[in-house]
């Protein structure tokens, strides 16, 4: 999911400005990925209602506008307009990073996950974390401690081979603005939880446990560390 924005300023060689600007206009849209579940699969800790409303109004909204930057973004570069490029940049960075996040939010939830992980997974937590248990309250707190709205993530620090936690505000993507792989993200927007947890979001916090997909967390830790 690249940003297709980058700055530069235009070039005199035609030819090569007409291949980056035929490749851009060639290029795919981003779209809104199904869900691998129903809308109400997650219930009772996450309610039909709330999982419609998230993936069908606000991912697609990152979707969609981030394909208008994207476009925009196009124009600016195809007119050489670096004031308009740098202009998108928040734009992108907001979008891009919510389109990325709630990607991998969706594959880290299940209607049977829950329980905990196993194998080198569940051996990473240990040795870096202590347990289990430590580790569940330590991502908790991250999540818990985010002030308006934004994210905590498990991630995996490749320089340093271990397991890391993170907080990222607003919809920052972990690796693009902390070098982290992300294996499990636990969104906090209000959006998330509102309408079944109110202002309470300590309780979807401990709820949001009993439905997470520790396969597909095993399976982005296990691509990475390869």
């Amino acid at each position: 999911m690249a940003m297709l924005c980058k700055l530069r300023a235009p070039g005199r060689n035609g030819t090569k400005l007409a291949a980056v600007l035929g490749c851009l206009a060639s290029r795919q849209k981003h779209t809104l990925p199904d869900l691998p579940y129903d809308y109400g699969a997650l219930q009772p800790h996450i309610s039909a209602e709330i999982m419609q409303l998230h993936h069908n109004k606000h991912h697609a909204a990152y979707v969609n506008n981030l394909n208008v930057a994207e476009e925009k973004c196009a124009e600016a570069l195809a007119k050489g307009d670096v004031t308009a490029q740098v202009a998108l940049q928040p734009s992108l960075k907001f979008n891009g990073g919510g389109h990325i996040n709630h990607s991998i939010f969706w594959t880290n939830l299940s209607p049977s996950g829950g329980g905990e992980p196993k194998g080198a997974l569940l051996d990473a937590i240990k040795r870096d974390f202590g347990s289990f248990e430590k580790f569940k309250e330590k991502l908790t707190a991250v999540s818990a401690g985010v002030q308006g709205s934004g994210w905590g993530w498990l991630g995996y620090n490749k320089d340093a081979s271990r397991l890391q936690l993170a907080a990222c505000s607003n919809q920052d993507p972990l690796q693009g603005t902390t070098g982290l792989i992300p294996l499990l993200g636990i969104d906090v927007w209000e959006h998330a939880y509102y309408l079944q947890y109110k202002n309470v979001r300590p309780d979807y916090l401990k709820a949001i446990w009993n439905v997470i997909n520790w396969e597909n967390v095993a399976e982005r830790y296990t691509a990475c560390t390869k």
